[in-house]
């Protein structure tokens, strides 16, 4: 009975001996990973014992941090957001697609728009307005006008005006005769003109003195205005005086053509062409109605057109420009030193939790590998304790 209660005293020191060791192993094995993953990031700041700093101060990842930017910075040029992964995402079907649907659901609002463009122009900041366009054009215009006065004005009409112009005014002669001896026999026809006529009749007799007055009692002013008005009007119709008219225009027009450009200029009123060549382009042109009009008014009947044919073509023609360029705006933007200043920038504090926040997990499951690994080790070690004890 002895004997038995011996055996079963060293059964206890055994196990108990077996759990102790087992317990310090995982003890030693789960605190010193933890310990090792802490002392990635802390302490935070170096410390010192008097002139000597203390060993392991600061910890790895504030100790590296300049180094461990650069390498993240090379890590993300040269392994994720590289030229060639760029330039593939942008030629996609499915990326250039979506960049189209968005840019028409994007511009459709501006094509439906009812603010008139002097509205968009106030709203974009645009310095533009109908007085400026129109100030503009008066300038635009004098500039044009000096601008040929200098060129033309040591030359002759006929030299100055292209031949198109010469040819078209020798064929409009013609049609001007025919229009002025049309106005007229409509003007000696009319009532207006007889009654004209009556009060020149009624002029010459007074400058006749009793002659004219014997000579309108005799025949009477009506008579003779019934009687010479016709013969006017046979007058303008005969084809001697519309060729006379016709002779005479040409002989004008030779004149004209001789003559230097800027003799004809100084003939005529300058500033009043002026004026009203302004005053005529600005009513013609009307500004200030266009820029009145909603947007939609301009644009609306082209949305088809841009959303289905146009804009489809320039994403197409953007992205292969784009994709083109990359690599030497990758180069431009430095996006190597982007990534390392920005880590730097970090505070150790912020970096330990954007490292936790992705591996926590995996850190609490080197803790628990290590208390494992340290609980098998305090098992063998019992077990050869046992053995060689």
């Amino acid at each position: 009975m002895f004997k038995a209660e011996k055996e079963g005293a060293i059964m206890l020191d055994v196990f108990i001996l077996i759990v102790f060791m087992v317990v310090i192993g995982a003890l030693i094995g789960g605190v010193t990973n933890s310990l090792a993953i802490k002392m990635l990031f802390r302490p935070y700041k170096a410390y010192y014992i008097g002139r000597f700093k203390v060993p392991f101060t600061p910890g790895l990842i504030p100790k590296r941090r300049e180094e461990l930017a650069q390498q993240l910075g090379n890590m993300v040029v040269d392994h994720l957001i590289t030229p060639e992964s760029l330039q593939k995402k942008i030629m996609n079907d499915d990326f250039q697609r979506d960049v189209t649907e968005w840019l028409q659901e994007e511009s459709a609002p501006v094509f439906r728009s009812d603010k008139t463009i002097n509205e968009w122009l106030e709203i974009l900041h645009i310095p533009v307005s109908s007085d400026v366009l129109n100030r503009w054009l008066k300038e635009w215009v004098e500039d044009k006008v000096t601008r040929s006065k200098m060129e033309y004005s040591s030359k002759r009409v006929g030299e100055a005006l292209p031949e198109k112009w010469q040819e078209k005014i020798e064929d409009a002669i013609p049609k001007l005769v025919d229009m002025i001896a049309g106005r007229a026999e409509s003007y000696f026809t009319s009532p207006e003109g007889k009654a004209k006529v009556k009060i020149m009749i009624d002029d010459f007799l007074k400058e006749r003195g009793r002659l004219g007055n014997m000579l309108g009692m005799f025949l009477g002013n009506t008579s003779i205005a019934d009687k010479v008005q016709p013969e006017i009007v046979k007058f303008i119709k005969h084809e001697g005086t519309q060729e006379i008219l016709h002779n005479l225009l040409r002989k004008e027009w030779g004149k004209l053509k001789l003559m230097q450009v800027d003799e004809v200029i100084d003939k005529l009123p300058e500033e009043d062409i002026m004026s009203q060549l302004h005053t005529s382009l600005i009513r013609i042109v009307d500004i200030d109605g266009h820029l009145s009009k909603p947007l939609s008014y301009w644009l609306a009947p082209h949305e088809g057109t841009f959303t289905d044919t146009l804009l489809p073509k320039w994403v197409e023609k953007g992205t292969d420009l784009l994709s083109a360029k990359i690599p030497n705006l990758m180069t431009k933007l430095h996006l190597q030193k982007i990534v390392q200043e920005q880590v730097e920038s970090f505070s150790v504090a912020r970096l330990e939790d954007l490292v936790l926040g992705i591996s926590r997990r995996e850190f609490k499951m080197i803790t628990y590998l290590g208390a494992l690994l340290g609980g098998i080790i305090g098992l063998i070690q019992s077990i050869f304790v046992m053995i060689f004890s």
